[in-house]
């Protein structure tokens, strides 16, 4: 039987259970999208940078994460309902409310925005609409090109190519994250047992268990939630260095 129900799962009870429902190297990789896409904006404004950060911690790290939780607890997480519940509904409110904050200092043209990343939030993780949002592509859009074009336009106070191919590149990026932990969660939550073998060109044998089936996906999906963080790091520090 697998272990845990995510490589990054802490041993569940007390405050192990809210660093595990942070899904921390996910919420890192997302978080990345938005330093990724700030960095493509012509001017370096440090505090829209942070404010971002912010924001969509709450709604994505806390927000999003509270709300999968309470969804049949898929994290096995000793978190009450009702707490996640206040979790959700506080982080994701103080989410737009940053968001709203931000318009009104810069752009009004950032509302969109705001109402989108609260509408999605919500509509995805409590698969609203009979699971509309619930998809590949809209993961791709909402946790991939979402955070990344919202922070380009608050950079520019617009649209730039810059802006619209790093959201592009995101989509693709939270695409291919969503295919390798697919079957890795499936594997860890949902799968009984697994046997088999493989067998080699050259006579030699390998036992098929689910830890042989995870080695791959989630390897790639480790490496990944390192190299995302440290490529947003570069391009930040990056655009604070240019004149």
């Amino acid at each position: 039987m697998a272990e845990g129900t995510a490589f990054y799962a802490l041993r569940p009870g007390g405050w192990r259970d809210y660093v595990t429902m942070l899904h921390p190297p996910y919420t890192l990789w997302h978080l990345s999208y938005v330093g990724i896409g700030w960095a493509t904006a012509p001017g370096a404004h440090l505090d829209r940078l942070v404010a971002l950060l912010v924001a969509f911690f709450l709604a994505v790290g806390l927000g999003a994460h509270a709300l999968d939780e309470l969804n049949g607890h898929p994290l096995r997480t000793r978190i009450s309902d009702a707490v996640l519940k206040v979790i959700a509904v506080a982080s994701i409110a103080l989410a737009v409310v940053v968001g709203i904050a931000g318009a009104a200092r810069t752009s009004w043209s950032l509302l969109p925005f705001v109402a989108f990343g609260g509408f999605i939030v919500v509509a995805y993780n409590l698969e609203l609409f009979g699971g509309r949002f619930h998809s590949d592509v809209w993961f791709g859009l909402a946790w991939g090109a979402f955070p990344a074009l919202t922070a380009s336009w608050t950079g520019a106070l617009g649209p730039t190519v810059p802006g619209f191919l790093v959201a592009a590149a995101c989509f693709e990026l939270s695409i291919a994250q969503r295919t390798l932990s697919t079957p890795v969660r499936a594997l860890r939550r949902s799968t009984q047992s697994v046997s088999g073998s493989v067998e080699r060109s050259d006579g030699t044998m390998e036992t098929v268990d689910a830890a042989y089936l995870r080695a791959a996906p989630e390897g790639a999906l480790r490496a990944m939630s390192v190299a995302l963080p440290v490529l947003a790091a570069a391009f930040v520090a990056l655009r604070l260095a240019a004149p």
